[in-house]
Parts: structure tokens; C-alpha cells; sequence
């Protein structure tokens, strides 16, 4: 029988997409950097983790935390970027950028598009930084991309069900809804009745403990290295 609904695992490191073909899921979208939400991933990472997993390969493109208003510095460091996730077998990309005022910069956001292709491009939670999302989803079609990643402009997506659904009903055949932040094996079966959508979007992650034999009491601002949870991830994909 076919699957529902697919997974895109939100994977901060190489281990992590790793885990998330092994256990199933359809897509990895490559971030640094949780703490701040995903930032754009080295080189490096980009590199090696296209080489160690088969399924689709989305990078975020940001490159740093806080909104989605760029400079002209920052512009050409997403072209570079996008460049380089092209040139690396990347099949697409994950982006958003913003206007002043908070809603889509459309121009821009076709520009990007343009940079990406022949990847595809998937609209990040800057949609849940706009205004008014029903105009944004329209803006974000007219720009060309091929999703859009959402939690309904909630903190979490299983509290934003109703507001999905009307985002997937608007949306149609023009453009994905997928729903993201928050989603658990707990909640998953819940919000796919609630919201219809047919891509939802996770970490799955936990905290590991420092394998290091000596750590040094007094530093503690080396940070946690997330990873993953394998049966997790199998767990939501059961529901799909």
C-alpha cells in the first residue's frame, strides 16, 4: 500500500542523516547549528554527507540566525552557496527571505529560485515570520518554489492542525505543505487527520552523552552535539 505521508528529517550533522535513511524517511534537510534554528553547513558536511546517503539532499541555505532580511553581503553568500550545493549533487535547497514589513520578498525569492536551478526549493519557516500566511503562500508560488515548511505559524505544528488544513487547502496541486516543528510520534497520527498534509518535516533529536574520558569541570560552554533518535524516526514513519 502506499505511504500516506512522507518524512523530512531536519539532520544537524552527518551521523544524523545517516540515521534518517537507515530508519526511512524521504528527505534530509542539512543544518548547523540547532540551537539557533539551522544555519547554512560547511562546505565539508555538505560534501560527505551527499556521498554517504542515497535519498534526497536539501541543505538549508541561511547564513546566520535571527530574520530573513539580507544585506548585499549576505545575498551573494546564499548565490555562493547555492552554487556550491549544486555543484555538490545537492537536489535542492531550503531558504526564505523577508522584506522589511515581514512579508515574502517575491523578487528576490524568484531570484533564488532562478540560482537554484534545476534544484528544487523549499520556502523555510521565514513563511512563519510573515504577516499574514494565506498572502504569503500565494507570494511564495509566484516565486517558484516547490514547498513550503510550516509549523501554521505556531510554536509547535500538532497546535496548529486547523490553520494547515486551511494552508493545504489553499495550496491544492500549485504548491507541497509541509508541516514541521515539534512533531512526535506522540502527535503525528493527530495532526496528519487534522491537518491533510503529505510531508511532514522533524529532527527527532537527542542530546548524547560526551564520550570524552576527562572533561574539564570548569568549561561548560562547549555546547550539546544533537543526533538523530533512530527508533524515533521509525516510529513517526509507522504512522505514514
Amino acid at each position: 500500500m502506499a505511504s500516506k505521508a512522507i518524512l523530512e528529517v531536519c539532520a544537524f550533522n552527518i551521523q544524523s542523516a545517516i540515521i534518517a535513511e537507515k530508519a526511512g524517511a524521504a528527505r534530509v534537510e542539512l543544518c548547523d547549528n540547532p540551537v539557533e534554528g539551522g544555519t547554512t553547513p560547511s562546505y565539508g558536511t555538505i560534501k560527505q554527507t551527499r556521498k554517504s546517503i542515497s535519498i534526497l539532499l536539501y541543505p538549508i541555505i541561511r547564513p546566520r540566525s535571527g530574520n530573513y532580511l539580507y544585506d548585499d553581503n549576505e545575498l551573494e553568500i546564499i548565490r555562493q552557496d547555492i552554487l556550491m550545493c549544486k555543484e555538490l549533487g545537492c537536489n535542492g535547497i531550503s531558504v526564505g527571505v523577508q522584506k522589511i514589513d515581514g512579508e515574502i520578498d517575491i523578487a528576490l525569492l524568484k531570484q533564488i529560485v532562478e540560482w537554484a536551478y534545476p534544484m528544487g526549493v523549499t520556502c523555510n519557516r521565514a513563511f512563519d515570520a510573515t504577516p499574514d500566511p494565506f498572502k504569503a503562500l500565494e507570494d511564495i508560488i509566484i516565486a517558484g518554489c516547490e514547498r513550503i515548511l510550516t509549523s501554521g505559524q505556531k510554536t509547535a505544528a500538532p497546535d496548529a492542525g486547523e490553520i494547515l488544513q486551511q494552508l493545504v487547502q489553499q495550496a491544492g496541486d500549485r504548491i507541497i505543505i509541509m508541516s514541521g516543528a515539534g512533531i512526535k510520534s506522540t502527535n503525528i497520527e493527530k495532526l496528519m487527520q487534522q491537518s491533510g498534509a503529505k510531508e511532514y518535516h522533524g529532527s527527532a533529536r537527542k542530546a548524547i552523552a560526551n564520550p570524552m574520558m576527562f572533561a574539564n569541570p570548569l568549561v561548560t560552554d562547549f555546547g550539546n552535539v544533537y543526533i538523530a533518535d533512530e527508533e524515533e524516526v521509525r516510529k513517526i514513519i509507522s504512522f505514514m
